[in-house]
């Protein structure tokens, strides 16, 4: 295994089908590895592969809540960037939540959803946030249960959407969709520089 998936602390030590199945998320590419690879050694193998695609959408139900939902935002920050879409108010509710994860944000989050467009491409991140406990949301709500892998969509279609704007240039930005994840498995910012090396800051 290269050094591109070593280190990945935020990602739960346990079988990718696991976390696969556990977020009723399949891939498209039949995986040699065994039901036992960790998650690194699936990305591998998918990298391998050249199956991008799969990486990313293993990727958004191997992170946490949290970061999943960080990543979403840093996808739609570039889409905003590429389309000259300013950002909404879901996605000023979705980072609030990255940054103080309480009930009250995750009820703005709730809120934005409510009041968004129908354009609001943004909607995605709140969705995470909104999912993010695995219920249907802050109060009453959480008394019940998500549907399995919701929050995980959300996150990977803000990144796919993020991907298709960047239209010739898609092949490279696969690799920093990718690469982005990877530094926040770290405990990184996610920030990178256009030579893929993460900033220092928040």
């Amino acid at each position: 295994m290269t050094d591109r998936f070593a280190d990945l602390k935020k990602i739960p030590d346990e079988p990718a089908a696991r976390v696969l199945a556990r977020e009723n998320t399949e891939l498209s590419v039949k995986l040699d590895s065994p039901a036992s690879a960790p998650v690194p050694a699936v990305l591998q193998e998918l990298e391998d592969k050249g199956a991008t695609l799969d990486m990313i959408r293993l990727l958004s139900v191997a992170l946490p809540a949290r970061e999943r939902v960080w990543w979403a935002c840093l996808a739609a920050k570039e889409l905003s960037e590429k389309t000259d879409v300013p950002p909404t108010p879901t996605l000023a509710a979705a980072e609030a939540w990255v940054f103080e994860p309480t009930e009250a944000n995750q009820e703005r989050a709730r809120t934005a959803i409510q009041t968004a467009g129908v354009n609001d491409d943004f909607v995605h991140c709140a969705t995470g946030v909104l999912y993010a406990t695995d219920t249907l949301g802050p109060g009453e709500l959480k008394e019940y249960p998500a549907p399995p892998g919701v929050g995980a969509v959300s996150a990977f279609t803000m990144n796919i959407l993020a991907l298709r704007a960047h239209g010739e240039d898609m092949e490279r930005y696969q690799q920093r969709i990718i690469d982005r994840a990877l530094d926040i498995a770290r405990g990184g910012n996610g920030r990178l520089t256009p030579k893929g090396a993460a900033e220092e800051g928040e």
